[in-house]
């Protein structure tokens, strides 16, 4: 059995999927939060295992690893507080120039293997009855999910746990030992936990843990809302956004984006989203930013209109300027491993990146090429 010592550093669904492919590779694996499981941005999204909204490229290729592991995963964990949800999504344009846009991008998604089906205006109101009727160009992603988010990653980190994993709560880490140039532990208040392999999958907090580890990367705080209704089971059967939401998720500008994104929670609550902005930490709810995410999903779902909202939530998801996660080891610090910058992705992506992290610690060949990720391109070593 492989004993290798690895510290895993956040316990939100890609520490908690780290954790449990590492141990079931035999590894000698110890969780580490600041917090609680699954307390952070793990516990503030909607859920979402999404192959619709990425381009053709290497986070697709992603995603499509992560969308084939899900059922695997969820069949294993045998755990129902995952909800895992395969409902499919569905994308609407409601202008001409959005229904060109969308059936480029469908065209381009085909071709690279994804599940497309466009939906004619009778075939759209058969699966979606209650979305408005002025849409110009309708598409279905068979492959896109859902599950719960926070009990998913519980889910995980109790199969770590189960196979031998440890967790500590409540334990922040300021500092690495380096002996050789090499990671040989991580520093905690009052000690010093002995580790071979350190993996930073600290989420938006990743940047700032890698810089007191001494190999810092550029990944940042993105904050988004969500507003939940109170229950209307059937209501919304899919996932369904406006294709507007695909060029928010892309784009680089640190300035208020909204764009309709409402999906339905097996509870039969109505989560309504999406808004991104650069704020640093701020973690204060803005009725502005409310608003402008209420305005779009009603131009989707009009009748959204008369449905009480009960709370509204919102998190920070680790951003990367070129929009990509940061995965594998770092080339200034060996032993440092970082599996972060999955934006607003990481439910979905959290088990293939698991199953890559495993798979290049253990020198398998990956099931995906990975030079996209590396974590000595521009993007994350930027100052």
């Amino acid at each position: 059995m492989n004993r290798t010592r690895v510290v895993v550093i956040g316990a939100g669904v890609v520490g908690a999927a780290c954790a449990r492919e590492l141990t079931l590779a035999g590894f000698d694996v110890l969780v580490l939060d600041r917090g609680r499981p699954a307390g952070g941005t793990t516990s503030h999204g909607e859920g979402n295992l999404l192959v619709s909204d990425k381009e053709p490229g290497p986070e697709l290729v992603l995603a499509r690893l992560s969308a084939r592991l899900w059922p695997e995963v969820v069949a294993d964990l045998r755990d129902p507080r995952t909800e895992f949800d395969a409902k499919g999504g569905i994308v609407v344009a409601t202008t001409d120039a959005g229904g060109r846009a969308l059936t480029a991008f469908a065209e381009a998604q085909a071709a690279a293997g994804v599940r497309v089906e466009p939906l004619s205006a009778a075939e759209l109101a058969v699966a979606e009855p209650a979305v408005t009727r002025e849409v110009t160009v309708a598409v279905r992603y068979p492959e896109d999910a859902q599950v719960q988010p926070a009990g998913a990653a519980l889910a995980l980190l109790g199969a770590a746990l189960a196979r031998g994993a440890r967790l500590r709560v409540d334990t922040e880490v300021i500092g690495a030992r380096v002996t050789g140039g090499r990671v040989t532990g991580v520093r905690v208040p009052g000690e010093v936990l002995d580790a071979d392999v350190v993996v930073n999958a600290a989420g938006p907090w990743a940047g700032e843990v890698s810089t007191r580890l001494g190999a810092p990367i550029a990944v940042r705080p993105r904050r988004g809302e969500i507003l939940v209704t109170t229950p209307m089971p059937g209501v919304v059967r899919h996932k369904v956004y406006d294709a507007d939401y695909v060029g928010a998720v892309g784009s680089g500008d640190g300035e208020l984006q909204t764009s309709a994104v409402v999906e339905s929670t097996r509870g039969g609550t109505v989560l309504i989203g999406s808004s991104r902005r650069r704020v640093g930490f701020d973690d204060a709810l803005r009725p502005d930013v409310l608003s402008a995410i209420a305005a779009t999903a009603l131009r989707l779902f009009p009748s959204l209109a008369d449905v009480a909202v009960m709370r509204a939530y919102g998190g920070f998801r680790p951003y990367v300027d070129d929009h990509l996660p940061v995965l594998g080891e770092d080339p200034r610090l060996a032993g440092l491993w970082h599996a972060t910058g999955h934006e607003g992705a990481g439910i979905g992506l959290s088990v293939g990146t698991a199953r890559l992290v495993r798979e290049l610690l253990t020198g398998a060949t990956p099931s995906m090429p990975v030079g996209e990720f590396t974590v000595d391109r521009p993007a994350v070593l930027a100052a």
